[in-house]
Order: structure tokens, then sequence, then C-alpha cells
């Protein structure tokens, strides 16, 4: 089993460790999946309360130079166990970096080595060598961590700026753990919390309702919008700080879709040109 990358473009570097750094504000262990084509981030919080589950898929072509894989099974695959916090870390180290190199090694136990090589003042290079431990996920478990499917929405609606959504659900967070998400299919959208003495709540109208089938990466499900009136409002109740995660990263999408299954779940939808981030954030009960 081995696995090498190699960076050359600063900007591919700064975008892959942006992405890490977005994933580390909701989640601090995950999965990493390595395939001849694409990496995949998943977070899979069944056996938690509120927990959140999240796949995030990369080209490997959009962001390394040089990029070899030899898996363990016919489909060439390794999964990996990493702290993504550590990782954000060492790849904060390489904002100047000339190469940086990603490698799997073996020294008393799995490690991902990053290898950072620097200009220097005098002309030479410098080379920083990070270890990170990784735990090799056994080949019966990788069914677990298969892309999640979609579920049966009743409304899906495109986001209001993110950065205008931050702010409004930092203020929210300040008087409740809980936040009312209700959107509809005419581009409505209000987010709301509640306490025993106060009720605050935020309207938006005139957004965009995502239509499937607009060859942006998500694939349909059997919805259940066709059946519902479009002023209908469709709710969920999720936790506050989760949901407030996902506009705290350093990844900037161009788009960003809401899927609400009524009563049950929010899955949001945060895509790039070279990057698909996908949020499931299960219904909280008061």
């Amino acid at each position: 089993m081995r696995f090498r990358a190699k960076q050359l473009d600063i900007g591919c570097i700064t975008r892959f460790s942006k992405v890490v750094a977005t994933l580390t504000k909701s989640v601090k262990v995950c999965v990493l999946r390595l395939t001849p084509d694409k990496l995949y981030f998943v977070v899979v919080e069944r056996g938690t309360v509120g927990g959140i589950n999240v796949w995030c898929e990369l080209s490997q072509e959009n962001f390394f130079d040089d990029y070899k894989i030899e898996g363990k099974d016919e489909n060439n695959e390794i999964y990996l166990e990493v702290a993504l916090d550590q990782l954000s870390r060492t790849l904060k180290t390489a904002h100047n970096a000339q190469v940086v190199k990603i490698k799997l090694v073996k020294k008393q136990g799995a490690f991902l080595m990053v290898e950072v090589i620097q200009p220097s003042l005098v002309g030479a290079q410098r080379t920083v060598v990070h270890d990170i431990p990784v735990m090799v996920v056994p080949q019966r478990l990788w069914a677990d961590y298969q892309e999640p499917a979609m579920p049966d929405i009743d409304v899906s609606i495109y986001l209001p700026p993110l950065r205008l959504l931050k702010s409004v659900v930092d203020r929210m967070k300040n008087l409740s753990c809980y936040l009312m998400f209700s959107a509809n299919m005419n581009g409505e959208l209000t987010l709301k919390v509640e306490t025993d003495t106060v009720s605050v709540a935020t309207y938006f109208k005139e957004l965009e309702n995502h239509q499937f089938g607009n060859d942006d990466g998500i694939a349909s499900s059997s919805s259940s919008t066709a059946i519902r009136s479009r002023e209908q409002f469709s709710q969920v109740t999720v936790d506050i700080k989760r949901f407030g995660h996902l506009m705290q990263g350093q990844f900037a999408p161009m788009k960003a879709i809401c899927n609400v299954v009524n009563g049950r779940a929010l899955q949001v939808f945060l895509l790039h040109e070279d990057v698909s981030l996908q949020y499931f954030i299960p219904a909280m009960m008061k």
C-alpha cells in the first residue's frame, strides 16, 4: 500500500489548505479516502446526538502535479483516519512553499509525511518535515464511508451570501442553542430562535430555488417538492452551532444550496469549480 503526491503551484497549495481549514471548523477527525482520481474527506457521526455527516470531494488533478497510489483492492483505494487539526496546522506552514510533498510512510505505525520545501533568504532551500499519525481503516469498514444517498427532500433553496448569513446566525446563537430553519419553493427563507422570554426571526425573500438536473454535480432524488405547493414551508430545528460552523471556513463556495427534509434534517452543499462539500445535519429535539 503506497501513496505519494506533490504540489508545485502555490495556488493549488493555498486552495487545498483552505479546504482542510474549512473542514476543521466542523470536525476534528475524519476519514481520508484516496482513489486514483479523487480525494474524499468523510465524516460519519452516527453515534453522536446532533452529529453531522460530511462528504468533501476533490479531483486530484486540480490540486496535485504528481499523484501516485497503490491501494489494497482492485479499485486501488486507501482509507486513512486522520486528525484534521494536525493536517491543517501543517498545511498552514506551506503558505509560501515552493513544493509540498505528501507521502504515506510506516514508522512504528502509519503516518502521512508532509514535506514542505520553502525558499530561503540566502538562496538555498529550507525543508521542514511533518509526520502526522494516521490509522489505516480496515477494508471491512469501507462501506461505512461511501457517498451518502440523497434523501427525499421537501424544499431545495439557494442560501443568501454566507457572510450575511453568518452575521445573522452569530447573533442568534447568543440567544439559543436551537435554530428553526424554514423555507419554501417560492424563494422564501426564515431563520428563527425562541426562548422563554424572546423570539427572534430573520426573513429572506426572492431567493432562487434549486432545480435538480442543472449539471451542478448534485444527484437528484425522489423529492416530494412536486406534490407540495410553492408557498408551503418545510421546517427543521438544528443545532445552531453546527449550522454556524458551515460559514466559518476559509473555503469560499460559488454556490450554497440547502435541502430541507421536513422535521428531519438539513442537507447543505457548498460548491466550487473543483471542490464539492456536503453536510448532513440531523434535526434536534428540544
